[in-house]
């Protein structure tokens, strides 16, 4: 059950006595004048307590315990408050709060600004949370494990996407058994407008969670697909945002990754070197225009401009993943900013009357970090900030939530004393040390400069590889045949470390820098948002949205998985959504 209260103590350690003997003190507070806010005080949205079972940590963990658990951090908070017709999340794909911080500053200087000041679009929104994204079992988390639990509102594996935390990853007979609805396919199953919109491949991990359910992540064509998956009656990733069983499927869907919908017989119809890569016959694209004979299907920016505004689309732009933001004016056939992918999907979407779900992702900050190429993970920042403010422009706060968050982070440092207004990607201007005087350079103890931004692990080792000598790297460093640098750190004075092509430095050799493990934050605006706020557990996104939409959660009740508030508290069968 659920009841409504103010705040909500750790379930893991009050008795029912003691639950009662609080929520007595507080409706006296109340009554007296007290500092304690009512659930019917004008003030704040509504909120109610959820019952959650104690349980033993991970090994009581199972996904209706992650369900109910997540949907009672956010009614507690009041998200059942909100009155959202409309619901957008931005994922920045690894950004980072230090990525946050640096491509504001890089934002601002490019404006002319010193930087500190600036601001990120989503930075103006009024509602603020941090995210602790670890997989249930990893530590450090995966893109899949972690967008599975915003779509979902279970945590899960890392390399799984939107199945339950049961069976191991690869296990195809053990997924099956346990897909988990998503936010997405609960609003196409009954109506809904819903849209995707990505820089990655569309079959990646965090678009792929959206309308998809697989124990692999990497399973995105039948060519990756194992025989013992196929023999158990597993489909691919673009076969499935194809198919799938819910309404029809997302009405927009643009991003990269045509090579995953077209069979190796088709060559792609902007580089002549390659073709598809599905070697099952299946022309995924043929098979979309079918389903949607009122859609239309994109692969360049100037049939996206002149595609018509109305009924379903299916943008490709490219074979693989989408061009880094500062690579992109280089395309040959043109691609579209996400800023304007953003901009086409919510004019689409809004002609649905119901309201609609909408995930924008900013997938490419996390390759570029990857890389260990600062430059192109802060640009592509900015490119997201762009796209959120394009929706922010497009859309009203009174209809509209927009929340922008990051699946996990990266290891990207922030080091040294700068100087205010020192270029972000330049080499410390200012000291080493609280004490230390203001110099030009600063300078380490073997008297050498070093950047404001640095990796702890990654590409940009100094020692010689297989690939490039010792010294400073440059992207793309494919790693192999690594050493232990002979002249140790590199004297950085005449490095440009602005050039777009530099690799910060890393600390630990390994061929791709890591994600992080730290928490990364939240931002929103609109109805519901002012239940965002404290620090949650990541599957808690998918309740912030979800309690903020009454016309969605309804469509739970009506399956009876609410509870007496109308709070959606069972874990949703998906059986029950689909045609």
């Amino acid at each position: 059950m659920s009841r409504p209260r103010a705040t909500r103590p750790s379930h893991s350690h009050l008795s029912h006595a003691t639950l009662a003997f609080a929520t007595t003190l507080l409706v006296s507070a109340c009554a007296t004048g007290g500092s304690g806010v009512h659930a019917t005080d004008s003030a704040k949205p509504a909120a109610f307590e959820v019952d959650v079972p104690t349980i033993r940590h991970p090994a009581g963990e199972t996904p209706q315990w992650w369900f109910r658990d997540g949907a009672a951090q956010a009614a507690e908070r009041g998200a059942m408050g909100g009155h959202a017709k409309n619901v957008i999340l931005f994922v920045g794909d690894g950004m980072s709060l230090t990525t946050v911080a640096a491509a504001r500053i890089l934002d601002g200087q490019r404006k002319g600004g010193p930087g500190e000041d600036n601001r990120l679009s989503w930075e103006r929104f009024p509602a603020t949370a941090l995210s602790k994204t670890y997989n249930v079992d990893s530590q450090t988390p995966d893109s899949a494990g972690t967008m599975s639990a915003m779509a979902t509102g279970v945590k899960t594996r890392a390399g799984v996407l939107s199945i339950g935390q049961q069976p191991m990853r690869r296990n195809c007979a053990g997924a099956q058994a346990v897909p988990m609805l998503t936010l997405w396919e609960l609003a196409a199953s009954r109506g809904f407008a819903t849209g995707v919109v990505t820089t990655t491949r569309v079959t990646h991990a965090t678009p792929g969670a959206t309308f998809t359910h697989v124990p692999e992540r990497n399973w995105e064509n039948d060519t990756e697909l194992t025989d013992e998956a196929r023999a158990a009656g597993c489909t691919d990733i673009a076969r499935q945002l194809v198919e799938t069983p819910f309404g029809n499927g997302p009405d927009v869907l643009m991003g990269g990754g045509r090579k995953n919908f077209m069979p190796v017989s088709e060559r792609d119809p902007e580089y002549d070197d390659k073709v598809g890569e599905r070697l099952d016959g299946r022309d995924l694209i043929a098979q979309w225009k079918q389903r949607h004979p009122d859609g239309t299907y994109v692969w360049n920016a100037q049939q996206l401009s002149d595609a018509p505004a109305r009924g379903p689309l299916l943008g490709l732009f490219e074979p693989d993943h989408m061009q880094f933001s500062a690579d992109r004016p280089q395309d040959g056939a043109g691609e579209p900013t996400l800023a304007e992918m953003t901009r086409t999907a919510i004019a689409r979407l809004k002609q649905n009357d119901k309201g609609f779900v909408l995930l924008v992702e900013g997938g490419r900050i996390d390759h570029a970090h990857h890389y260990g190429n600062a430059y192109r993970a802060l640009t592509d920042t900015i490119a997201l900030s762009e796209a959120v403010q394009a929706a922010v422009d497009a859309t009203s706060a009174q209809d509209t939530l927009i929340l922008v968050t990051a699946d996990h982070s990266h290891t990207l440092s922030f080091v040294g004393y700068p100087k205010r207004g020192n270029p972000i990607l330049d080499k410390v201007r200012g000291s080493s040390g609280e004490d230390d005087g203001i110099a030009d350079y600063a300078l380490d103890q073997l008297g050498l400069p070093y950047t404001t931004l640095n990796y702890s692990n990654g590409p940009g080792y100094v020692g010689a590889s297989a690939q490039q000598p010792e010294g400073p790297k440059r992207f793309q460093h494919t790693v192999s045949g690594v050493q232990i640098p002979k002249k140790g750190r590199p004297d950085l004075r005449n490095v440009d470390t602005q050039d777009p092509d530099y690799l910060q430095e890393a600390l630990v050799p390994t061929a791709s820098e890591s994600h992080g493990g730290d928490d990364v934050g939240i931002w929103a605006r609109g109805p519901g948002s002012e239940a965002v706020r404290g620090s949650v557990e990541q599957n808690t996104i998918f309740h912030f949205l979800l309690q903020s939409m009454p016309a969605l959660r309804s469509e739970l009740c009506k399956a009876g998985d609410c509870d007496g508030n109308g709070v959606p508290v069972t874990l949703p069968e998906p059986g029950k959504f689909r045609r």
